[in-house]
């Protein structure tokens, strides 16, 4: 009987949970960042309005040769709030120059006044599944709603005294456009004998890279330390999944390293020293990232500061000082990523630019020996059917053949288990609360009949890995997202819009996430039941109608699942019970 009301205690509790997270947590959680993000907006209005400007953050080790703009410990500029103060977006692009960015995957420009690239949309992926709708905008320059751009530069050391360019600077070009096969040129004289060229050439996807000379025609050499920085002010909205990482990372010497948000806040600044390898600021599909000389040594830093009442977080390089003789110059060549986060992609920089493991950026997890071969099935399917739904179903097929002895042996122990129950029944009724002989009995007859009741797990714990690494590829790949299947399911990587308690979209009412449940979550937790049903059902009666709520729970788990893993789900589920009856008739269980 304890152990009866522990189970009923256990139970009720996942439920408790599961029910109370919605209005306990996420709806406090959400009406607090609406709180928020009023406060910050009432803060940036008030701060536009006076004029005011942070105080520049104080410097260690190496320091810029301008002021205002402060350092971090490697020395590289942390940038203060811009001077431009402008409202909307289309007059803040037209307060400087720029030159346009133009392929058949982005668009947007580069400000002449800075020479940062802090505007940029991506041409192919939009807000929604309609084509009409506003295209991603990955980067925005300072003085729009969210601020977020790459600069890149040089900087000296204490006490040098020499003119640089920074964010002020009005550089010079050649050229109308950037665009592939179109290179770039920015062109600063500094007046003192120090001439700075900084040339930006795009490829067809979204790699930018960037190649800076700096030609010294003093009589005296020059010391200067070339570095990269990404600058993002506000902190986004992250997708919360405890699977799938978002924030800043970075390889460094080898090792992938990720800092969600808080942390990088708490910490204020992390260095990192390396050779070869990159670092910049990852979203759940998104991706930009600076990418070093893979040949030389590098300081990579991620760093927090304040913007008024905003939070602003940069990731960035220095390389090591690079000495400049009289009459000389010297090159360096970084590169700088800013698109989409497709796989196949991602892998071919990585081979081709020989960057140290990009294709990490991609949240493959522990289970990557699984993961990406997974993709690739998925992809290479999708290829042959021309629909991801279909290819998800397909590769279900595929790795239910794999496991298909493994299943077989369980399916078969629990059909024996399932046939002996009569006879484990009438030892309970035999031997009452007499647990140490029942199940010395129980024993006894299992060894009689030769079945092991372990052998009904041990498979199923072989193929959770799988299971789970299939269902972090649907999660985490962008080539899911607004990827249609059939009937009302036009993308993918969104929850099932049918639902059923406001009768499918005829009444006039969006219910909260927790009662937001699809046809094909009902289909899962139906399936599921059914499962249940052919399994050994627990001898206490209690205990068998607890057990039955796990498919009510697990619907409402689901609710607010992507439809693909929804749909991984049923279909597996589906593919379980068949073979699973197809064993049970064939060994003359009753079902």
């Amino acid at each position: 009987m304890s152990d009866q009301k522990n189970l009923i205690i256990a139970v009720a509790l996942s439920i408790a949970v599961i029910m109370g997270f919605q209005f306990f947590y996420e709806m406090p959680r959400m009406e607090a960042e609406q709180v928020r993000l009023q406060a910050l907006t009432e803060a940036q209005t008030l701060e536009e309005t006076s004029g005011a400007e942070t105080p520049p953050v104080s410097n260690a080790g190496l320091t810029p040769s301008v002021a205002p703009i402060a350092g971090n410990a490697s020395g590289v500029p942390v940038l203060a709030p811009g001077t431009t103060k402008v409202g909307p977006d289309g007059a803040l692009l037209a307060a400087a120059p720029r030159v346009p960015i133009s392929s058949d995957n982005l668009r947007g420009s580069i400000s002449m006044r800075g020479g940062r690239v802090d505007d940029l949309a991506l041409v192919n992926y939009h807000e929604t599944i309609d084509d009409q709708s506003p295209e991603i905008v990955l980067l925005a320059p300072t003085g729009t709603e969210k601020p977020y751009h790459a600069e890149f530069g040089w900087i000296s050391a204490p006490g040098a005294n020499l003119k640089l360019p920074t964010r002020d600077t009005l550089w010079q070009t050649t050229g109308s456009q950037l665009s592939p096969g179109s290179p770039i040129t920015f062109g600063w004289d500094n007046g003192a004998g120090l001439l700075f060229e900084r040339t930006y050439t795009l490829d067809d996807n979204y790699m930018f890279s960037v190649r800076q000379q700096v030609s010294n025609r003093t009589s005296t050499a020059v010391t200067l330390y070339p570095y990269g920085l990404v600058s993002r002010t506000g902190t986004p909205e992250v997708s919360g999944f405890i699977i799938l990482h978002e924030g800043a990372l970075g390889v460094f010497d080898g090792e992938l390293v990720e800092e969600d948000y808080e942390d990088i806040s708490e910490a204020q600044s992390q260095e990192h020293n390396s050779t070869g390898g990159w670092l910049g600021f990852t979203d759940k599909y998104w991706l930009t990232a600076l990418i070093p000389d893979q040949k030389q040594r590098f300081t990579g830093t991620f760093n927090h500061s304040l913007s008024g009442q905003r939070d602003r977080y940069q990731v960035d390089y220095r390389l090591d000082a690079q000495q400049i003789p009289a009459g000389g110059s010297v090159t360096t060549l970084a590169h700088f990523f800013a698109g989409a986060k497709e796989a196949d992609l991602l892998e071919a920089y990585n081979d081709n630019y020989k960057i140290t493991s990009f294709d990490l950026a991609i949240d493959w997890g522990y289970l990557r020996f699984i993961t990406q071969p997974l993709f690739h099935v998925l992809k290479w399917l999708n290829g042959l059917v021309g629909n991801f739904g279909v290819a998800i179903l397909l590769l279900t097929v595929a790795i239910k053949i794999v496991f298909f002895p493994l299943a077989n042996k369980s399916y078969k122990s629990m059909s024996m288990m399932r046939k002996l129950q009569p006879e484990v029944v009438k030892m309970k009724e035999r031997y009452g609360d007499d647990r140490t002989r029942m199940q010395q009995e129980m024993m006894a007859l299992y060894k009689k009949e030769k079945v092991n009741p372990m052998a009904g797990c041990l498979p199923i714990v072989v193929q959770i890995p799988v299971f789970f690494a299939l269902y972090k590829v649907l999660f985490v790949t962008i080539e899911m997202r607004h990827a249609p299947f059939f009937g009302w399911i036009k993308d993918l990587s969104a929850p099932d819009p049918m639902v059923f308690i406001n009768l499918f979209g005829l009444i006039p009412w969006d219910p909260p996430q927790l009662l937001a449940i699809g046809i094909w979550p009902l289909m899962m937790g139906a399936s599921m039941f059914l499962q249940q049903k052919l399994n050994p059902q627990p001898t206490d009666p209690m205990q068998a109608k607890i057990f039955m709520l796990m498919p009510i729970m697990f619907t409402f788990m689901l609710g607010s699942f992507p439809a693909g893993l929804v749909i991984y789900w049923t279909w597996n589920n589906v593919l379980s019970i068949t073979q699973q009856w197809v064993i049970m008739r064939r060994m003359g269980v009753k079902i």
